[in-house]
């Protein structure tokens, strides 16, 4: 999707998922800036990188394949709307 991005990840109960979050954006952030610099000057700047906003959701007892196919199917249907 253009605007947003999923994440399949696998981790112990006891971490808390706003901290995982937390350190994505901001590992993540970091290293686009130190990339990109010219980012830091533009719209980003300020504002930050990423949306404060996120979801998360558990498996259950879906198999990580179904959650891969589920995740490929937004991602293609993302690519043929935006066509329209």
């Amino acid at each position: 999707m253009p605007d947003h991005i999923h994440l399949f990840i696998s981790t112990p109960p006891f971490e808390a998922p706003t901290d995982i979050v937390k350190v994505l954006k901001g590992v993540t952030a970091k290293r686009i800036f130190e990339k990109f610099p010219e980012l830091k000057r533009k719209e980003f700047w300020g504002s930050g990188l990423w949306s404060p906003s996120y979801y998360v959701g558990t498996a259950g007892h879906v198999s990580a394949e179904t959650i891969k196919k589920y995740i490929e199917g937004v991602k293609n249907r993302g690519r043929n709307s935006s066509t329209r």
